[in-house]
């Protein structure tokens, strides 16, 4: 697998739309960390790296679970979401450690656990950023990765496309708005490339789950997902009519739900 870069800016994206972001926390982001957080069993006084952490939704059960004994260092690169994250905590979780910087440079290694749930989509170069996270755990110590299934969040950014300006929607061509990566959206791809990157013993399991939507929850799905950085530019009023021509080109497709299914696998850092 070679580079992933696109011409849209997915980190500025985030970047203004840190709220929006985190207005998905209950619907999305919430249950599936809980399913990788569940699979990647973090214990008493461990520490752990959560890489592209967004506003917290794996990192703040992961330290109430390794508690007070235990690290997590939460690393994202959008300055808004780690804000989040840090009011979330609140002052109860002293072991939780906020970051903003880039989690493919990230260097401090040794770590019991090293989690990034739906984060490996953004790296620039997927095979050496997340051979990098595999690197930052010790000898023996487990990575969980979590991505999209095969499918998901389909037909949202086809239908996106045709509701955007003609020079706006060539952006979205050519798969360049999928969450998947289509090399690693099954269990035995995802388990045979996280082997090839250093991992033993890895598991990969299926997490099925389809989102109600109504029209403020479809709308989200665009604000609050990198698919928000094919919005740039556009002033309200051109946003407005985005808005109004995709939520009717989901009522045309009788788009009633949307697949969140996901793929979480776990290994051991090779000895």
């Amino acid at each position: 697998m070679g580079e992933t870069t696109s011409e849209p800016d997915f980190v500025g994206g985030f970047t203004a739309g840190a709220e929006s972001y985190a207005e998905l926390d209950e619907a999305v982001w919430n249950p599936i960390s809980t399913a990788t957080v569940a699979r990647s069993r973090p214990r008493f006084d461990e520490l752990v790296l959560d890489a592209c952490s967004g506003d917290g939704a794996s990192a703040l059960p992961t330290a109430e679970l390794v508690g007070p004994g235990g690290v997590v260092d939460a690393v994202d690169l959008t300055a808004g979401l780690v804000e989040i994250a840090r009011a979330r905590a609140g002052d109860h979780l002293p072991q939780l450690r906020l970051h903003v910087a880039d989690a493919t440079e990230w260097e401090p290694t040794g770590y019991d656990l090293v989690q990034c749930v739906l984060g490996v989509h953004f790296f620039d170069d997927l095979d050496a950023g997340a051979r990098h996270l595999v690197e930052r755990a010790k000898p023996g110590g487990r990575v969980a990765v979590t991505v999209w299934a095969r499918g998901a969040l389909e037909p949202v950014p086809e239908v996106l496309a045709t509701a955007l300006p003609a020079d706006l929607a060539l952006r979205l061509q050519g798969g360049a708005a999928s969450p998947t990566i289509s090399d690693v959206d099954t269990p035995g791809a995802l388990a045979q490339w996280l082997m090839a990157l250093g991992l033993v013993r890895v598991r990969a399991e299926i997490v099925r789950r389809h989102l109600d939507l109504d029209d403020g929850l479809a709308w989200s799905l665009v604000t609050g997902t990198g698919l928000r950085a094919f919005l740039v530019g556009l002033d309200d009023d051109e946003l407005e009519a985005v808005r109004g021509r995709y939520l009717a080109g989901l009522e045309a497709r009788e788009v009633r739900s949307v697949d969140l299914t996901t793929l979480v696998a776990v290994g051991f850092r090779a000895g």
